[in-house]
């Protein structure tokens, strides 16, 4: 060693994994979408769509028809919030977080509003547009011959399993619930979601989310219909909402997650 050079100090580098904190806004996506979209859905009109069916056909052909369209539905969301990444990640994040805010408060508002048995009036409309559905296929199967309604199939073509997922009540399942979602608050969840998590996280979360509420209503249909309390789990709701608001208080815009 030269006389009079003093050694440099250790250089410390504080450099992040960035594999590690992708997997840490993976998990934080999926957890924050699983958790919305079950709070948003239970009780909700698509749960009750799902019940109703599943009581009078084939359930695996209702469950099947509601999940491709709330699959479709939560892919569509994830895009149509996945856009808004060209605005920098600053704005839509404080502006999805004042987003959650209002939705939250929104829902505590309704739910403490609501009687204890509110829900069997949505229940009992969906009972109603259920059965103009099967006023119409009833029509369907005496213009086209006799046949089974469920497999749209008739006497002279032999049955085959595929055609469980092509019959009209797929068709229904899927047209009634895709249709009952858009707009729908646990779709723009979903879009205000992608807007700041992770877009695979906010997919996967959601439809794993969709999934448990729609497998709930398949399985239990009408007895888990009536025994949920659509004030509960509103004013739950309203508080997982004002959970991810109050969160974004203590986390960065910058932080990836």
């Amino acid at each position: 060693m030269l006389k009079g050079v003093t050694p440099a100090a250790p250089v410390h580098t504080n450099i992040e994994d960035p594999a590690a904190q992708t997997n840490l806004g993976f998990i934080h996506a999926f957890v924050a979408a699983i958790s919305v979209i079950i709070v948003s859905e239970l009780g909700d009109k698509t749960f009750f769509i799902a019940a109703i069916m599943a009581m009078r056909y084939n359930r695996l052909t209702v469950l099947a028809g509601a999940m491709l369209a709330l699959g479709l539905m939560t892919c569509l969301s994830v895009l149509f919030g996945y856009a808004t990444t060209v605005i920098p990640r600053v704005y839509t994040y404080y502006v999805s977080t004042a987003l959650f805010a209002i939705f939250g408060i929104r829902m505590l508002r309704e739910g403490l509003k609501m009687s204890p048995d509110e829900g069997q009036e949505e229940l009992e409309e969906v009972q109603a547009e259920i059965k103009k559905k099967d006023e119409e296929l009833q029509r369907t199967k005496l213009l086209n011959g006799p046949g089974d309604v469920e497999t749209g199939t008739n006497t002279t073509i032999p049955q085959k399993k595929w055609l469980h997922f092509i019959s009209p009540i797929f068709v229904q399942a899927l047209t009634l619930t895709f249709l009952a979602e858009w707009g729908d608050r646990s779709q723009l969840t979903t879009i205000v979601l992608a807007a700041r998590e992770d877009p695979y996280g906010v997919a996967v979360g959601g439809t794993v989310g969709h999934c448990l509420c729609t497998g709930l209503a398949v399985i239990g249909g009408r007895m888990v219909a009536q025994k949920i309390s659509v004030r509960t789990v509103t004013i739950i709701g309203g508080i997982v909402f004002l959970a991810f608001a109050f969160s974004a208080l203590f986390i960065s815009p910058d932080s990836g997650f």
